[in-house]
């Protein structure tokens, strides 16, 4: 298999606010992806910006967004607008002994570009079908697929991920060298990191359902991981 080529910074993508945290490594770039549910869509409409969340999906070096077709941001961004999309996935909130260092453990992706819309038949399925499986793995062949009036009603889009940063804060608070002299007071400022994790509880059926249905192993097998904090 072929390594993947790391990020390549453009003028967009090029991290400039504590550059040490710049990630070059594609395989971060997927992870990141991998491991959010939700990201924020970012688009000019009228002269002003808007940035809405929304599901996603990723298959190799494309992303996929998909909602309704009515949607503004979703029309202006098939016409060709430049877009952003960001996910940022935070690990924990930073102590310091000074107002000014508290911070936050974060992973964030940014991508840049123009969406494609999808008009092809198998490619919109294939859009989809990456959309499911990122939310609820399995679902996508365990349950009934769009019919024609629901992929007349959906816009589903692709964004190449050739131009995109990832940036990773992790560790310990910085501390200004005056803090660190305070901390041998008698009354010392705690400073730390308070983890942060997304755990899931347990799955809820729809009271629509027979009783005593079982709950399925695609499930269970994604209340699991995220019960370890894996997404």
């Amino acid at each position: 298999m072929t390594a993947a080529p790391p990020l390549s910074p453009t003028p967009r993508s090029t991290v400039r606010r504590a550059p040490a945290r710049a990630r070059t490594d594609r395989a971060e770039l997927y992870a990141v992806l991998d491991a959010g549910l939700i990201g924020h869509l970012g688009v000019v409409l009228a002269g002003a910006p808007v940035v809405l969340p929304t599901g996603y999906g990723r298959s190799g070096d494309t992303l996929y967004l998909h909602g309704s077709t009515g949607a503004a941001t979703l029309r202006a961004a098939a016409a060709g607008a430049p877009v952003s999309f960001t996910v940022t996935l935070v690990d924990g909130v930073v102590y310091a002994r000074s107002t000014f260092h508290h911070s936050m453990n974060y992973r964030c992706a940014v991508v840049h570009g123009s969406a494609r819309l999808l008009t092809d038949p198998a490619e919109r399925l294939l859009g989809l079908e990456a959309l499911t499986e990122h939310l609820a793995p399995g679902s996508w062949t365990a349950t009934r697929r769009p019919d024609r009036k629901e992929l007349a009603a959906t816009a589903v889009l692709t964004l190449d991920l050739a131009e995109a940063s990832v940036k990773v804060r992790s560790g310990p608070p910085g501390e200004d060298e005056r803090d660190l002299l305070a901390a041998g007071s008698p009354d010392p400022v705690w400073a730390g990191v308070l983890p942060l994790r997304t755990v899931a509880g347990e799955p809820e059926p729809c009271p629509l359902l027979p009783a005593g249905t079982a709950v399925p192993e695609r499930v269970r097998a994604r209340a699991a991981r995220w019960a370890g904090g894996t997404p």
